[in-house]
């Protein structure tokens, strides 16, 4: 049995090489597993979120010895949406087994004129990241740390200002929208910064779980609502600044994003893509397709025995699947390897 420090090594390079242009078509396996109910992120959770990470964490490593896909453990300081919000002065709701998330602070533009930028350092909910995050590195030094909850700076915007007032705003009062997404970009700089300084520049992703040696990974979502126009307009020169700073970028997308499936392909260094594509029966073929020269593919969905994960010699994608036991997650593993002739 190989030691757990090359089994992780070599999955890392599994990964590096799916990123890599050169390898068409690719793939890795990504096998689901039970870490058990895990606590809401609420401040009183403090200490039983860490006790679950760590607990999660060590299911992870145990499995590396009968779980032969490619996930990569690691801990992590889980949020809701809620906490660069909050840093701007965004009250927090927590509802009853339920994720937190801000309440808008901003109702119109005279409203946003008077948003103070916040002091990183000095700030309560950034403070309390750090501070799980430095507890789950005292305890379990060798692990990657995944992002926490990373939202796009037009996303933060829409969490800080009323979503009906904002989005009405980009056409009567654009600049006063540029103007907090201008904020709120800088901020979230600021806080990666300290971040891939404090804990290293190779992470895991906060949705999906997926390994990046580098770069930034975060969520767009608020472009489900908006024109193609409004996104060039209004995030795509954040998300490029953002990927030239860090070297390469990944995004999750919730939203019904077929409209801006265009302007995705313009984010500079785009590694990886994950998109809600649950809206029509062919939405998973047409993706595959339209991306399969851009990036790696990780859509939630399709069977593991679908065709349409090699339907072209350009795919290169994340074969995802679960498992309910050891036993399964070995013969799903060993399956799927022979499957796609994975090595």
């Amino acid at each position: 049995m190989d030691s757990a420090e090359n089994i992780i090594k070599k999955r890392k390079q599994r990964w590096i090489d799916l990123y890599s242009n050169n390898q068409k078509p690719g793939a890795v396996i990504f096998m689901g597993q039970d870490y058990g109910s895990r606590p809401l992120p609420y401040p009183e959770n403090k200490n039983r979120r860490i006790e679950y990470i760590l607990n999660m964490y060590k299911i992870q490593m145990d499995s590396l010895e009968y779980m032969d896909d490619d996930k990569i453990p690691f801990v992590c300081p889980y949020t809701g949406t809620e906490i660069f919000a909050n840093a701007f002065g965004c009250k927090v709701s927590y509802p009853v087994n339920d994720m937190p998330f801000a309440l808008p602070l901003v109702h119109n533009s005279s409203d946003a004129a008077k948003i103070k930028y916040p002091d990183l350092k000095n700030s309560p909910p950034i403070a309390e990241i750090f501070d799980i995050a430095d507890k789950l590195r005292n305890s379990a030094p060798d692990a990657l740390m995944q992002l926490p909850d990373i939202q796009s700076p037009l996303d933060i915007a829409a969490l800080i200002w009323n979503k009906e007032d904002f989005f009405a705003a980009m056409y009567e009062d654009p600049e006063a929208v540029k103007e907090l997404i201008s904020m709120t970009e800088n901020f979230l700089t600021e806080f990666l910064d300290f971040w891939f300084e404090r804990y290293g520049k190779e992470f895991i992703a906060h949705h999906p779980d997926y390994y990046m040696p580098c770069g930034v990974t975060f969520s767009e979502d608020e472009v489900g609502a908006i024109s193609p126009d409004m996104f060039e307009e209004f995030s795509l020169g954040s998300l490029n600044r953002l990927s030239d700073r860090y070297g390469a970028a990944g995004m999750h997308c919730c939203a019904d994003s077929r409209h801006q499936w265009e302007n995705f392909k313009k984010i500079k260094n785009l590694k990886l893509i994950n998109l809600n594509l649950t809206h029509t029966p062919n939405d998973f073929q047409k993706a595959y397709k339209y991306f399969e020269d851009t990036c790696v593919q990780m859509h939630s969905g399709p069977n593991v025995d679908d065709e349409l994960y090699f339907n072209s010699k350009n795919m290169r994608v994340v074969i995802q699947d679960w498992a309910n036991s050891k036993q399964d997650a070995a013969e799903k593993c060993k399956r799927l390897r022979e499957k796609y002739c994975l090595q």
